[in-house]
């Protein structure tokens, strides 16, 4: 496989999740295995290197340069974790290399720090494959005296984490200190450097590790006896420029792909910008055309379709999704049969007079509609007053009732009520159960959240399972004239930027919970069309929704196929007989 090929496979793969993160993994894995460049029969073995590196060790043990450890164990044939070349060996990290982790003096005595004396290197100061030239702390001399008690680790040295985040490596830039979470490394032979450089982080990840406090570490046996697969010196060398030149490859193609993408990304942002704020409906229909046209360029990732339903919801909230017919019934006439049908419903007692709600001011408008449209309170819309839930806690209780989790309201994206989110609960009178019995179309809104993003958020109960259930005392119910105001339209009315900005006026915060009142709830203002352009928007939006839907799932297949196509790369890759070069 050759550059020219890569960079095929990388314009069919790209689209899986963290591809060139996976691409970096998949080179450093030839690498290892000997599949990056091809052997030279002329090369001197790994087996006659690890002799020399025997006899360097011997002497710097003799010089008293490093301390005499326990021999090695050799790497026995069913420990290996993957065939090698002939001229290569599997040997263990502390045969080739010797190691030390560093301190941390006591903060409690404050004279051994950030002095400005000596460099004092943490993981946070790492760079993973970098070098190191600052650090956020310093060092004083005293430390260096009394908790080191040695000269600082001398520039050049490779350092490398073995706690928390294990196998993070860096290069010092600096002479330097450093923490009991980093090892120094000095391999015997120095010619071996750049080698483990680029390969020890890939099996340090693979050691033995305990579980710790804050996660996972090594101990200085299982360092020792990490896994690493040793080519022959000159090979080394051919592999690492190899790697360096493939790593080259792979910033221009993540400099490519994150170009490609910022211009999609403006893209698909101006032409949602045109579509939401077009002056008239011939304007808006064009950048509609325009999007729709070029969807599937334009949505290539999520967050595209979320903009885009947004975009779907702030088109309908201001009367730009559907034309507007001027034969339809217009919405002040609307009122009206609804308050004489709520007049009716008093006169009945199935519900209580209500006060009126606070008209609503010319300066209070959030945004112009069209003529046939009015702004409205939710409570001018509302059939009765609001209410809380029941506010006992569930017992399961086997012959109890359904009573609706909190969650229900908010597990489904469709903003659905998720009836089976429910437990059960026995004391409920008969009396009880008809004052919170739900009926398909009311709407619940969660009264209290972390999130404020949660709060006041509407859902629609459609009665789907045919449970009965009551709700609980942390949502509100909302029962519109249904037959006047579609529950579904209010519900989608509510997700857009402008009524969800004015619910969230009405919020507040205690104890860092977010919540709304139901009587502030009512008062959230609400742009109301004609009925027969309701049923439209309604129509339209779940089409509209579909089509989000349908867009998504493409999504997910094309990443799906494209991880599968990166998978099957480097299966053939890491099991052919297949090389890059």
């Amino acid at each position: 496989m050759n550059a020219a090929q890569l960079i095929d496979h990388f314009d069919r793969i790209s689209d899986a999740p963290d591809a060139i993160r996976c691409l970096r993994r998949f080179i450093l894995d030839l690498a290892v295995r000997g599949k990056v460049v091809e052997q030279e029969p002329n090369d001197e073995p790994a087996s006659e290197l690890l002799k020399r590196i025997q006899a360097e060790k011997t002497r710097l043990i003799k010089e008293r340069k490093i301390r005499k450890q326990e021999p090695t164990l050799p790497v026995e044939m069913g420990d290996q974790p993957f065939e090698l070349p002939t001229s290569w060996e599997w040997v263990r990290f502390g045969g080739i290399a010797d190691f030390s982790a560093g301190r941390t003096p006591s903060r409690h005595d404050f004279s051994y720090w950030n002095t400005g004396d000596y460099p004092w290197v943490s993981i946070a100061d790492m760079t993973d494959g970098g070098v190191v030239v600052t650090t956020k702390e310093t060092v004083s001399e005293k430390a260096k005296d009394h908790v080191f008690r040695s000269e600082p680790v001398p520039v050049g040295t490779l350092i490398m984490s073995f706690k928390l985040t294990i196998g993070k490596i860096s290069r010092l830039g600096v002479p330097a200190f450093h923490n009991e979470a980093i090892i120094s490394i000095h391999p015997h032979l120095a010619a071996m450097d750049a080698y483990l450089f680029k390969v020890l982080p890939r099996f340090s990840q693979q050691g033995d590790t305990k579980d710790a406090i804050k996660g996972a570490t090594l101990n200085r046996e299982s360092i020792t006896n990490i896994f690493l697969p040793l080519p022959p010196l000159a090979e080394q060398h051919r592999i690492i420029a190899k790697v360096d030149e493939l790593m080259t490859l792979c910033d221009r193609l993540e400099t490519a792909k994150a170009e490609r993408e910022n211009r999609r990304d403006k893209l698909a942002a101006a032409s949602l910008h045109r579509l939401n704020n077009g002056v008239d409906a011939d304007e808006v229909r064009e950048h509609a055309r325009f999007h729709l046209r070029h969807l599937p360029r334009l949505t290539t990732r999520p967050e595209h379709t979320q903009q885009l339903r947004q975009t779907i919801l702030n088109l309908a909230v201001r009367g730009k999704l559907v034309p507007q017919d001027f034969n339809d019934e217009p919405s002040s006439e609307l009122v009206k049969r609804i308050q004489v049908e709520k007049e009716q419903m008093v006169k009945k007692g199935t519900i209580k007079r209500l006060n009126p709600a606070p008209q609503i001011d010319a300066a209070e408008v959030p945004a112009e509609v069209p003529d046939s449209w009015i702004w409205a309170r939710l409570s001018d819309l509302m059939c009765g007053e609001s209410q809380n839930g029941y506010s006992k806690k569930p017992d399961d209780a086997l012959d109890g009732i359904p009573i609706l989790r909190i969650s229900a309201g908010t597990v489904r994206r469709d903003g659905i009520v998720a009836e089976e989110e429910h437990k059960l609960i026995s004391g409920v009178t008969a009396a009880q159960q008809e004052q919170y019995l739900l009926q398909p179309g009311d709407l619940l809104a969660c009264r209290f959240n972390g999130n404020r993003g949660f709060v006041g958020r509407l859902s629609l109960y459609l009665g789907y399972l045919g449970i009965k259930p009551i709700y609980p005392d942390k949502l509100i119910r909302l029962r519109m004239h249904s037959q006047l105001v579609l529950p579904k339209l209010i519900r989608c009315f509510s997700e857009s930027n402008i009524v969800r900005s004015d619910i969230e006026s009405y919020c507040a915060t205690t104890v860092g919970n977010w919540g709304i009142s139901a009587a502030n709830l009512k008062l959230v203002k609400f742009p109301l069309p004609p009925l027969a352009e309701q049923h439209r928007i309604v129509a339209k939006v779940d089409e509209l929704m579909a089509l989000c839907d349908r867009l998504e799932a493409q999504l997910t297949t094309t990443q799906t196929e494209s991880r599968r196509l990166l998978e099957a790369v480097v299966h053939e890759a890491l099991n052919g007989s297949i090389h890059i070069n």
